[in-house]
């Protein structure tokens, strides 16, 4: 991986983001997940994402997780493979401190 800054938004932009319909990945694991995640947010464990990069839609994609730093790492690997993502700063911890809605319970199968 290369120093490069990582590209990263708020949880404000986030939203904006969202109301216009751009993906979004949640990297944590799925116990994680199951316990509270942004609505629409689609599943992809950090561990699981170097064989499953390929279901990432084309366009710019938002990774988020707990608190920004194992989507931080996801959006330097994806961004040097090609990808266009950007990273959710303070993650899902800042989501639900901001008093946005989360959804409990398994992602879809």
């Amino acid at each position: 991986m290369t120093d490069e800054a990582v590209p990263e938004v708020d949880v404000t932009a986030l939203v904006r983001a969202l109301e216009g319909g751009a993906p979004l990945v949640d990297v944590r694991t799925e116990d994680e997940y199951v316990g509270g995640h942004v609505p629409g947010a689609v599943l992809v464990p950090l561990h699981e994402l170097g064989e499953r990069h390929t279901e990432l839609p084309s366009g710019e994609v938002f990774v988020i997780c707990q608190v920004g730093a194992r989507s931080a790492v996801a959006v330097q690997a994806l961004n040097n493979a090609g990808y266009r993502t950007v990273n959710v700063a303070g993650g899902t911890t800042a989501w639900v401190e901001a008093g946005l809605p989360v959804v409990e319970g398994p992602a879809p199968r």
